[in-house]
């Protein structure tokens, strides 16, 4: 027996029959590789490490122990893009329709989310937030907002009067408030950590920079659905769960599904608060929504680092993961504008967004949103800051899908085995344990697992 040594590889020559030539030896260990790739057999496997899907895998794991299980995320960590860049608020579930999916998730993960912060010693706060109307048109809004809150079985909520609203925020101006005392505020980021631990504790396994290219059918009749990642990896799976976020549904086209409904992406520009001026601000001050405008306004924001965030604006993304006005993929942008659901949408919206788009570029304007609450505060005391991106599905008749869509398609293998959750709505962080609980038992039902 005679050894060739390579770098980085290390081949036993005996082993190879000794027609195969020299020059094929690269492809040889190449197929090798693959080969000991395809060991890695799934049971679930969930694609997305945002907080839905992470959370998710980890319940799923808890209910079935002796299942082996994988998250697969295209990054290098957990929670990059929609879960780390949102505002950290733990919502009470205030203005969700009563009796709505989303108001009932909302107020449950509220509870659960308190539970697990404590029981992991994960640090947080109940700053609280007041909902403030500045005129008489929104006094009429607040009221119904009250009564969805009580419906919702908000906890605390209380309809107060301008001189209680000082006592709680001493800089803020307005009519009327709703107090919510519960609302909190968390890094959601560092909970899609505690989710990933609990999952890893469990005996899950997490594949980072695993960007899914492909979907395709397998040969072994117990892990028929191939995963396969840009540089060649590919993962066995019985079942797949996807959570995309602002790629769902082009992961959901790969196994087959339509291309409707689509994700536009939006982005949120905050700004940041002076350092010094920060102590002004004490919790959640919010707007009293627009029913005319689809998203919710500025508002202030306490981060748990002692930062206030201002904000955000609501403006079309040049990209699904653009941060910033010069983070631009002209493909993604193109998607964007020639879909019909976008384009009836910004006919509808036309004067709103435009306003928008200029407070994006205008800080005064932005400005003087901002003063309609807190009048103390000036232009040199803001400055531009972080941004997110929502991940926002529209139907092909411009209509924002307002809860949860999952989707299997129905052709092949695929249809059968890989379940879609193209939309995971706000709140879904605060909602992220309640939500997990909710896929896990779809889960179980579509692929009939007991």
């Amino acid at each position: 027996s005679c050894e060739l040594k390579f770098r980085p590889f290390r081949v036993n020559m005996s082993k190879l029959p000794y027609s195969v030539p020299f020059k094929r030896l690269k492809n040889f260990v190449n197929i090798r590789k693959l080969s000991t790739s395809k060991k890695r057999n799934y049971d679930i496997v969930v694609i997305g490490g945002g907080i839905v899907g992470v959370s998710t895998a980890r319940e799923f794991l808890q209910r079935h122990k002796n299942f082996k299980m994988a998250i697969l995320e295209k990054e290098h960590k957990l929670a990059v893009h929609q879960t780390g860049h949102n505002s950290g608020v733990i919502h009470a579930g205030i203005y969700y329709k009563p009796g709505s999916l989303k108001a009932k998730l909302c107020v449950e993960g509220h509870h659960l989310c308190y539970k697990y912060f404590d029981e992991k010693q994960i640090p947080y706060k109940k700053v609280g937030k007041l909902i403030v109307a500045t005129n008489q048109v929104e006094l009429e809004r607040l009221k119904d907002l009250h009564e969805r809150g009580l419906k919702n079985n908000v906890p605390g909520l209380e309809l107060i009067e301008g001189k209680k609203i000082q006592q709680i925020e001493p800089h803020c101006k307005g009519l009327k408030a709703l107090w919510s005392p519960h609302t909190g505020i968390v890094d959601f980021a560092l909970v899609t950590d505690y989710y990933a631990k609990d999952f890893k504790h469990l005996g899950g396994d997490i594949h980072l920079n695993f960007q899914v290219n492909k979907f395709s059918e397998g040969a072994d009749p117990d892990f028929p659905v191939v995963i396969h990642s840009q540089d060649g990896t590919m993962i066995n799976a019985k079942y797949v769960l996807t959570c995309g976020g602002l790629y769902s549904d082009k992961l959901a086209e790969l196994s087959g599904c339509s291309s409707n409904p689509k994700i536009v992406p939006f982005r949120g520009e905050y700004l940041l608060l002076d350092k010094s001026k920060c102590p002004m601000i004490k919790g959640n001050i919010y707007p009293v929504p627009d029913p005319n405008f689809p998203f919710l306004g500025v508002h202030f924001t306490p981060r748990m680092n002692g930062d206030v965030w201002l904000g955000p604006n609501a403006v079309l993304a040049f990209k699904r993961e653009g941060y910033t006005f010069f983070d631009i993929n002209l493909k993604e942008l193109l998607e964007s504008l020639t879909y019909s659901g976008f384009r009836k949408l910004a006919f509808k919206y036309a004067f709103s967004g435009l306003d928008e788009l200029v407070r994006s570029l205008i800080l005064p304007l932005q400005m003087k949103e901002l003063q309609k609450f807190i009048p103390d505060i000036t232009l040199k005391d803001i400055r531009r800051g972080p941004a997110g991106v929502r991940a926002q599905a529209l139907d092909e008749n411009g209509n924002l899908l307002d809860d949860f869509f999952f989707d299997m398609g129905d052709k092949g293998t695929l249809s059968k085995r890989v379940l879609h959750c193209r939309n995971a709505p706000s709140p879904g962080a605060t909602s992220s344990l309640a939500i997990a609980k909710m896929i896990a038992d779809k889960l179980e039902n579509n692929f009939k697992i007991s």
